[in-house]
């Protein structure tokens, strides 16, 4: 008894911080995440208006970038559970994400229609926008075989974005880079202590993340 007493406490002691780091970095808030990064470090990239107080536009557009990425498509899970849509606002199987994943992918492509169209808007967003939308609808696809990491998806994306940044910025993001990397890895050991998914699903949703920020670093720039 003592044995699966200390066994159930080291258990716990592991899965309660991987719970916190799956809430901090929930896939919902990477797009938020990297226009916070991009903000602090290339500031300059955000052309205001100079009619404008240019602190309170900024603040203007962090809203709006989590209102779109982050807010409407929980709002949407939310109302789905309570419909009766989905029994589980944590998309526990497959068939619960198909709805979610659609609605996910209409506001990422409006982000990155916004992102084409507005003047002020740093142009890595265009790609970074563009590679989660093809991301977001190749695991839509994916989905119907596997229950892909959407937590794979994510951190895949935002790793392969910040190295990305690097080569068109021409600047040496060292730093950034490595504490990105350590950050997807405690997100995919996470996702194993906490979650269901297996390795295939986790590994499979950072490839299918980061390839398709590269391949929108081609197609879009």
């Amino acid at each position: 008894m003592q044995e699966d007493n200390s066994n159930n406490s080291f258990s716990m002691a592991f899965r309660i911080p991987a719970k916190i780091i799956s809430y901090i970095f929930h896939p919902l808030f990477i797009p938020t995440y990297i226009f916070l990064f991009l903000l602090y470090q290339f500031p300059f990239t955000f052309i205001s208006d100079l009619r404008y107080d240019p602190v309170f536009e900024l603040k203007l557009k962090l809203f709006s970038t989590f209102w779109m990425t982050a807010f409407f498509p929980a709002f949407a899970v939310f109302l789905l559970w309570r419909l009766k849509v989905i029994k589980s606002i944590f998309l526990k199987t497959q068939k619960e994400r198909i709805i979610p994943f659609f609605v996910t992918m209409f506001f990422y492509w409006w982000m990155y229609y916004l992102s084409r169209t507005m003047k002020d808007q740093p142009e890595a967003l265009k790609f970074f926008y563009f590679g989660i939308f093809i991301a977001t609808s190749i695991g839509v696809v994916i989905n119907n075989f596997i229950k892909i990491s959407l937590h794979g998806l994510s951190s895949g994306a935002a790793l392969a974005a910040i190295i990305l940044f690097s080569f068109f910025y021409k600047t040496p993001l060292n730093a950034a880079i490595a504490i990105a990397a350590v950050l997807t890895g405690m997100i995919a050991t996470a996702r194993f202590l906490v979650s269901n998914h297996t390795n295939q699903e986790v590994y499979s949703g950072l490839l299918v993340g980061a390839v398709c920020q590269v391949f929108a670093y081609w197609f879009v720039l």
